[in-house]
């Protein structure tokens, strides 16, 4: 691959007062990558004990969210009723549709202990026909996830299809998101199965298409080819990618829509408190002024 044709992306990195999360999409050179688009990297950080993560019930429409940790834990709860904690290599995979609240919250076996935190959450862009699709959670625990090894890297394919596999985790879209786990100097060629593909490297530096790709960035590949990704000493990394969107979309706080009016509507519900509250989880994030 001709590296001029691989953009990289660097991250906005904010600071939420005792962790960082470091945000590659949406970016001012590619607002989304296949349905992906949104991308935050959490951590990784140490949480002292009696603290953690207090993410307050919030809503979502038109996506579905996706939460995949390297360490802790996440007890997720949502106004349908669904109450989950994920831990490293399970999928929390959430269809926000025409409407969800939830919360996310550090457990309290985690919170009274210490703990540590990092890992990736990832909005997914629902296809036109499906932005109004009823809401819906499903947790898949690692163990029922593809793990594939080629070449001294280990795949755990989180959703989607890849290398002739396929993830139990229901998509909207033709999609792929796999975890690599790279040894020192091992390799790997990623096929142009998909027309979007992105890499992203999360504790250490790769060689993506002849090009070096720093932790903590994005690099969004060209349609159509071969791309060799390879590690000189042990990394890890996020492939993720698939069919182009079926038209832009618009993101406003925590609403995603190909439709500017269903993201006003969306506004003046939540304002109003028209969507279900979270069961046993009082509290809740105001409708921001801007």
């Amino acid at each position: 691959m001709n590296p001029e044709s691989i953009i990289v992306l660097e991250p906005q990195i904010h600071d939420l007062g005792g962790f960082t999360v470091s945000r590659v999409l949406p970016h001012r050179l590619a607002r989304h990558v296949g349905p992906f688009v949104f991308f935050d990297h959490i951590g990784p950080a140490r949480f002292a004990a009696g603290r953690g993560i207090d993410v307050r019930p919030h809503p979502h429409i038109g996506l579905a969210t996706v939460t995949y940790l390297f360490d802790g834990a996440l007890q997720h709860r949502d106004n349908l009723g669904n109450v989950q904690i994920i831990r490293p290599g399970d999928v929390n995979w959430m269809t926000a549709g025409r409407g969800i609240a939830h919360s996310e919250r550090t457990p309290e076996l985690e919170r009274a202990a210490g703990h540590h935190m990092h890992g990736i959450q990832t909005w997914v862009a629902l296809p036109r026909a499906s932005e109004e699709a009823a809401p819906d959670f499903h947790h898949h625990p690692a163990s029922t996830l593809p793990q594939i090894d080629i070449g001294g890297v280990r795949l755990r394919l989180i959703a989607g299809n890849a290398y002739g596999q396929r993830s139990p985790v229901v998509t909207f879209s033709a999609m792929f998101y796999l975890a690599a786990d790279f040894a020192s100097g091992s390799a790997i060629t990623l096929p142009p199965e998909h027309v979007e593909r992105s890499v992203y490297a999360i504790d250490g530096a790769l060689r993506v298409g002849g090009i070096e790709l720093p932790a903590g960035h994005l690099a969004v590949l060209a349609p159509g080819q071969d791309v060799e990704i390879s590690a000189s000493s042990a990394a890890r990394a996020l492939l993720l990618g698939g069919e182009p969107l079926d038209g832009e979309r618009h993101i406003w706080w925590n609403f995603v829509s190909s439709s500017r009016e269903r993201i006003e509507r969306a506004k003046v519900a939540w304002k109003s408190g028209l969507f279900a509250p979270v069961p046993d989880d009082a509290e809740f994030i105001p409708l921001p002024d801007r």
